[in-house]
């Protein structure tokens, strides 16, 4: 066991998902070309006025209310100056004393609560592109509406750290207020890491990890920093207060510059814009909008539904199925099935993560309750549900239009034991090989009942059945 304890906070950038910029009408569309994508308001040419864009206030608010955060009824924008190429104003609009959102928290598997100091809403600034030894600026995403995310240095254990991120980037593109795409640069973090004696309640000197676009990078970059802070201790060394960056390549961080303190950036009250006012009955419209919280809507399908952790948690990742399964197990005792199906059958049909993201099947969900509830009442098995199913979703047409009386009386005890008696007189070679121990070999004799019942009968029951009277 080590003897000294990793301490961690995070600052997490997410773009918000508004059609047009935080102070102006430009696109927020991710790519095009460059510099096609701003006017004289985002980058911020003399004599333009910024009026900000009602949504990403709304948004900010839907963020603060997903992470349990005291929404501020009165809040304002600041300039935080710096100078940097991408940043065309040479001051960035941002929050600073009186940001919109503050105390809240994501709770972790482990119970751990990691508390967020505050969310605030702000400009993103353009982008430095590197090419053939020379560096061009891109302004396309300056002035695209970014929520930055503050925690609290509670981040004990880089698995802590991933999965802050990763209930972040999930609760975010839940609620509907960015895609959190890391890749695209829609969801960024900045890593403090700083380490101490175990035992101890001081806080060690912190080092920033800036602008980190993957979990994977995260959990390597904060693997280094703490290995690195811990060597400087052990030696004698002072851990240097600064900014780094993480080298992909050598897989370790690098020294950028000395760390800023909000004092570095001379923050000042935004002079072009108004105090932000935001009501509590507006605050309680929005509260209603949200969907149900993720953690507890995974929860409820486990302990009420049956539904495995792990089928759980893939159906969570899209809101749309995850809102077609909820309408398609309305009023059955499991949803064992209705998973299963959704993400075996349907997102076969698939092929790619939009697919899955906007979940459109041409079966609508009332249809396959109905065909779900004739498996839930016992009047069919999941076998002849998956085949139906495959029909329907063909066609679109409900399961009354390939299910036919004779279908739905199912196949009785007596029936069943004869069928199975049928299936091993015709297919001898099954039977031998069984009985020379190729277990295996009793799903061709499974597989002869289900055909000549046309999926009607229980394919477990016909293979237990199968078994006692083959010993």
């Amino acid at each position: 066991m080590s003897k000294y304890e990793l301490v961690a906070g995070l600052e997490t950038h997410v773009e918000l998902a508004t059609k047009t910029k935080i102070f102006c009408s430009c696109s927020t569309a991710f790519g095009g070309e460059p510099n096609t994508h701003c006017c004289p308001v985002c980058i911020g040419l003399p004599g333009t006025l910024p009026k900000l864009n009602k949504k990403v206030v709304e948004y900010a608010v839907m963020a603060g209310l997903a992470t349990h955060c005291k929404i501020s009824e009165i809040s304002t924008m600041a300039r935080k100056n710096y100078v940097y190429p991408d940043l065309s104003k040479n001051y960035q609009i941002s929050q600073f004393d009186m940001p919109l959102c503050t105390n809240g928290w994501i709770t972790l598997s482990n119970g751990r609560k990691i508390r967020i100091t505050r969310i605030h809403i702000e400009e993103d600034a353009g982008k430095l592109v590197h090419s053939h030894g020379k560096t061009y600026v891109d302004y396309n995403r300056g002035g695209v509406p970014l929520i930055e995310i503050v925690s609290e240095p509670d981040i004990r254990s880089i698995d802590e750290a991933k999965e802050y991120v990763e209930k972040l980037q999930l609760l975010m593109h839940y609620i509907g207020i960015s895609d959190c795409k890391m890749e695209e640069g829609s969801m960024r973090c900045d890593v403090n890491v700083s380490v101490r004696p175990q035992g101890s309640s001081q806080l060690g000197t912190r080092t920033e990890i800036k602008n980190m676009n993957s979990t994977g990078f995260i959990t390597k970059a904060m693997a280094y920093e703490y290995d690195r802070q811990c060597d400087l201790l052990d030696s004698g060394k002072k851990v240097a207060q600064e900014t780094l960056r993480y080298n992909e390549t050598n897989e370790c961080t690098e020294s950028m510059r000395g760390k800023e303190d909000a004092d570095d950036y001379r923050y000042f009250p935004e002079p072009d814009l108004p105090t932000i006012h935001v009501t509590p009955d507006w605050v309680e419209k929005i509260r209603m909008q949200l969907p149900e919280d993720p953690t507890e809507r995974t929860k409820r399908w486990t302990e009420k539904l049956g539904v495995s952790e792990t089928d759980a948690q893939q159906l969570i990742r899209y809101r749309n199925a995850a809102d077609y399964f909820d309408k398609s197990v309305k009023g059955l005792k499991s949803g064992k099935a209705a998973a299963s199906c959704i993400l075996g059958q349907i997102f076969r049909r698939m092929e790619t993560e939009k697919d899955k993201e906007n979940f459109s099947p041409s079966v609508t969900p009332e249809n396959f309750n109905a065909l779900l509830k004739l498996l839930d009442t016992g009047k069919i098995h999941m076998n002849l549900v998956k085949s139906t199913l495959e029909k329907m979703l063909d066609t679109g047409k409900p399961y009354h239009e390939f299910l036919s009386e004779k279908d739905l009386a199912g196949v009785d005890d007596k029936q069943l034991e004869a069928l199975c008696k049928e299936a091993m007189a015709k297919n001898s070679k099954a039977v031998d090989d069984y009985r020379a121990g190729k277990e295996k070999a009793v799903k061709a004799l499974v597989g002869y009942v289900m055909k000549t019942t046309h999926g009607r009968a229980d394919a477990k029951k016909a293979e237990g059945l199968l078994i006692k009277l083959l010993a």
